[in-house]
């Protein structure tokens, strides 16, 4: 397997008409996926090693990217999502690997300039609900 290129990371967002939308700009992109442990360790454990609960954890996954708007629509999309605090549909394409999708809520949106260069942004995504896979 050869190294893949950051820039073919996409987000897109659901455009409400069954069809997806990348988000314009991503510089950079993030996917972390996280599940919580349920420890039932007790004084019977095993040389008092730790144990877990198998499969009871929360699964959650969470999407970062930093970045440009290149176009009003997406940036005025991105805006009015975050303001209304809806869940969107949303799928992350790694590629070589396969598409994480399902509802995600934008938890952080924040915009940097400096006088002489572009507005920026960065922006987070939390998962609110079940992810299904497909792998490519």
């Amino acid at each position: 397997m050869t190294a893949q290129k950051g820039k073919d990371l996409l987000v897109k967002i659901s455009d409400g008409a069954g069809g997806f939308t990348t988000v314009a700009g991503l510089r950079t992109r993030r996917l972390a996926f996280n599940a919580e442990t349920v420890d039932i360790t007790s004084a019977e454990s095993a040389n008092r090693w730790r144990e877990l609960l198998d499969g009871a954890g929360v699964k959650r996954a969470s999407v970062s990217g930093q970045g440009l708007f290149t176009d009003a629509t997406t940036d005025a999309s991105m805006r009015q999502t975050f303001f209304d605090g809806t869940i969107v549909n949303y799928q992350i394409i790694i590629p070589d690997f396969g598409t994480v999708a399902g509802p995600f809520q934008i938890t952080d949106l924040a915009f940097a300039g400096q006088h002489n260069a572009e507005v920026t942004y960065d922006v987070t995504f939390e998962s609110a609900g079940e992810l299904t896979f497909t792998a490519m």
